[in-house]
């Protein structure tokens, strides 16, 4: 279960549920996917995602998240939400 007071938000991703956390490890591994400034595409997205549920203590990896049942709206509501609960 996510504990909102450490920044954490859930996502069902295959029917189960996994947390997301922005960790220091999870920031450092976003800066470096974002470091050239380009847009933020699927590819990226995916990235970023696994890096967050990284943090959140998960094992699911990129080629996972590639594979999984999980629309891109859904993912990125689960990264903005992530980021948002991270600056409470």
């Amino acid at each position: 279960m996510a504990n909102p007071a450490r920044g954490e938000v859930e996502l069902v991703i295959g029917g189960e549920t996994h947390t997301l956390c922005l960790t220091l490890g999870a920031l450092a591994e976003i800066e470096a996917i974002c470091a050239d400034g380009a847009r933020l595409d699927a590819t990226r997205l995916i990235r970023v995602l696994a890096a967050l549920l990284r943090g959140g203590g998960s094992a699911l990896t990129e080629a996972d998240l590639k594979t999984a049942p999980l629309a891109l709206d859904t993912a990125a509501g689960a990264v903005a939400a992530c980021f948002e609960a991270g600056q409470a």
